[in-house]
């Protein structure tokens, strides 16, 4: 279960130097749990979206079709489009793992997951969802998921993250964000390249089949499999 935190205090130096060994122990554990669980995928969206949603169950489809596939699911930890990646998973007998986070309103886990980790910094929460990643599949969703969208894109763009695949499902709810990114194209705030680093699918087969061609083309390049670039 996760605790539920606040903000901390803007304290001095004293206290904040203390932190840093907070930070390292949830690194060193992140980076030791994730590290054995080999190729992975991250699905984003909400948690807000319940259980007899169209993207809920679309969500179970491809984290089911991914693990059948053989990679591990990776998702937040709590309900909604979390829980459908991870009960997916864990029906299909893959890897289904909850990066869980402290929230002042707690989020309660699900109980699909069956490798789990606690956060009490979102940042390092977003290392493990970047590191092990072979792809990123965005179903619609709130703060969390744009957020998480736009890490994993900038991170790309700026070579500090392999060029994965970023994959938007459910076209009615991203195609306005991708519309209004011709508009950053246009003033010259971003190349078109940029923008089409987005694939748009509905199709879970078809997410198996990006994946599946972005690892073939990680093995053909002979990368070690867990020397990606992160935040660290």
């Amino acid at each position: 279960m996760t605790t539920p935190v606040k903000p901390g205090p803007r304290t001095g130096l004293e206290i904040d130097s203390w932190r840093i060994f907070r930070v390292m122990a949830e690194l060193v554990e992140g980076f030791e749990t994730m590290g054995t669980v080999g190729p992975a995928v991250s699905i984003y969206g909400s948690a807000r979206i319940h259980k007899h949603d169209k993207y809920y169950e679309l969500a179970e489809e491809i984290a089911r079709k991914i693990a059948l596939a053989g990679y591990a699911v990776i998702s937040g930890g709590g309900p909604g489009i979390m829980e459908a990646a991870n009960k997916g998973a864990r029906e299909a007998n893959g890897k289904s793992i909850a990066l869980n986070i402290g929230l002042p309103e707690e989020q309660v886990p699900n109980p699909y997951a069956n490798i789990s980790l606690y956060f009490r910094y979102f940042f390092v929460r977003k290392v493990m969802f970047v590191k092990y990643a072979y792809a990123f599949v965005l179903m619609p969703g709130g703060y969390g998921t744009l957020d998480e969208c736009f890490d994993s894109l900038t991170l790309i763009q700026t070579k500090r993250s392999y060029k994965v695949p970023v994959i938007m499902t459910g076209k009615e709810f991203w195609e306005g964000l991708y519309d209004w990114l011709g508009k950053g194209v246009e003033l010259g705030y971003l190349t078109e390249e940029d923008r089409k680093l987005i694939h748009f699918t509905e199709d879970p087969d078809e997410i198996v089949r990006i994946v599946n061609e972005y690892a073939a083309s990680e093995k053909a390049a002979q990368r070690p499999e867990f020397t990606r670039k992160s935040l660290t």
